[in-house]
């Protein structure tokens, strides 16, 4: 069989048609990259929110259209939606021939060609996956510690799709890190639904601080990457770790949703405002040149206007190198879907200034970058990203003049506008 797939949505996601593509290639199967060359479609779909589901509904409508003239002779479905909507899968695309669950994924060289709804619960525990490939850059990669959510945040699938939080043992993580490291890859980012969980399941308290100092010791190791960190379990100890560590990137993906406590409590997050603001002056601290991505959702059932200006307030004084703004989407089986919704309108809006507060932020940030030398990764010869930008994600800069592909170097900041910057490649440290 020859496939071509569509992966959809996070990385974790792309995680998983990592695994099941790499399944498929051991078993004699062949990844093509157009549509005309395959026989069959897969695609990974992500079903988190109504918009995800939208693009996932719209890729599976193609597909069928393809099938219908003849390009292809199967479509098959899996990931997120599959597991949000079940047996719906089934009667909303009653065309598609192959529907199977997250799960499912595991043993895909036995069901693919089969016809029918193929549904499995997720495993109780995580382990290294038997077979292996990356869909990234050859230098850079995704790895997966910890997959499900223990978390019951007002206004999130996840715990329903992914289940409970299951970490994967410490030693195997190491393994996939180091034959990551043996076949190239410079940069590694851990991804987990909450990276800072790490651990809580198999050793009775979060863990990552521990992995860290055990994937440090690997051999050739690039820089590490964290994702996904939950404030209110990124530690001292974290940071300590970070600040004296050159193989782990000063940055941190630490997604906050919102600052007013009102908010917080309705969203039924951990934290407050102050656990925050103190979390992040405690990092700021010890990593003077700590990178912060962070997300917010304007627009949350109860929001005041007092809340929004709080969260405005918040973003101009923190600084974040990068910020997503999401308006919030009221997603059936959550609690906050029975809350008292705020009008789109006013979702827009509050969207648009948050957008506005950070391009002026980022204005700042650019005039203090000029001049500026830190740590950059070659994606191509002319063009990569500083250590601030992870993968797909942040922000791509351009070089001066061309550097080896895959490189970790030195550079100057020579030009900043906007999130596009311009680089002097001065030295080489990883080739």
């Amino acid at each position: 069989m020859k496939f071509f797939l569509i992966s959809l949505g996070c990385p974790k996601n792309l995680t998983n048609s990592e695994e099941f593509s790499a399944r498929l290639l051991a078993h004699g199967h062949q990844l093509v990259f157009t549509p005309q060359e395959a026989d069959t479609v897969i695609i990974n779909t992500c079903g988190f929110i109504s918009s995800a589901v939208k693009e996932g509904t719209a890729e599976i409508r193609h597909a069928l259209e393809l099938k219908r003239q003849g390009v292809i002779k199967r479509v098959a479905v899996t990931g997120c939606m599959v597991d949000r909507y079940r047996e719906q899968m089934a009667k909303d695309f009653p065309e598609a021939d192959t529907v199977f669950s997250i799960a499912a994924q595991d043993h895909v060289e036995d069901l693919i060609g089969q016809d029918g709804l193929f549904l499995e619960s997720l495993a109780n525990a995580l382990y290294i996956p038997e077979y292996k490939m990356t869909l990234t850059a050859t230098h850079t990669a995704y790895l997966k510690i910890a997959d499900g959510c223990n978390y019951r945040c007002a206004y999130c699938t996840i715990p329903f799709i992914r289940g409970a939080y299951r970490s994967k043992p410490m030693e195997q993580i190491v393994q996939e890190a180091r034959l990551l490291t043996q076949n190239g890859v410079k940069e590694i980012s851990l991804i987990a639904q909450d990276t800072t969980s790490y651990g809580i399941d198999l050793y009775k308290k979060p863990s990552l601080t521990d992995l860290l100092k055990k994937l440090l010791k690997i051999r050739g190791l690039g820089r590490l990457r964290i994702m996904y960190a939950y404030p209110n379990l990124v530690t001292q100890e974290l940071a300590d770790l970070m600040a004296g560590e050159e193989q782990i990137f000063h940055y941190l993906d630490i997604p906050l949703q919102h600052i007013a406590d009102p908010v917080l409590k309705n969203m039924n997050r951990q934290c407050d405002g102050k656990k925050i603001k103190d979390t992040l002056d405690m990092l700021k601290k010890t990593v003077p040149d700590i990178s912060l991505r962070t997300n917010f959702i304007v627009g949350f059932p109860q929001e005041t206007q007092k809340d929004f200006n709080e969260l405005k307030k918040f973003v101009r004084e923190y600084e974040f190198d990068n910020m997503g703004v999401f308006e919030y989407f009221r997603e059936k089986g959550t609690p906050a879907y029975e809350m008292k919704q705020i009008p789109a309108a006013v979702k827009h809006q509050r969207a648009r200034e948050l957008e506005e507060t950070q391009s002026r932020v980022i204005d700042k940030i650019n005039k203090r970058l000029v001049g500026a030398e830190m740590e950059v990764i070659a994606d191509g010869a002319d063009f990569g990203r500083t250590y601030k930008d992870a993968p797909d994600i942040d922000g791509k800069v351009t070089f001066t003049k061309p550097v080896p592909p895959g490189c970790i170097f030195y550079g100057r900041v020579v030009a900043a506008q906007g999130y596009e910057r311009e680089i002097e490649p001065l030295k080489i440290i990883k080739k």
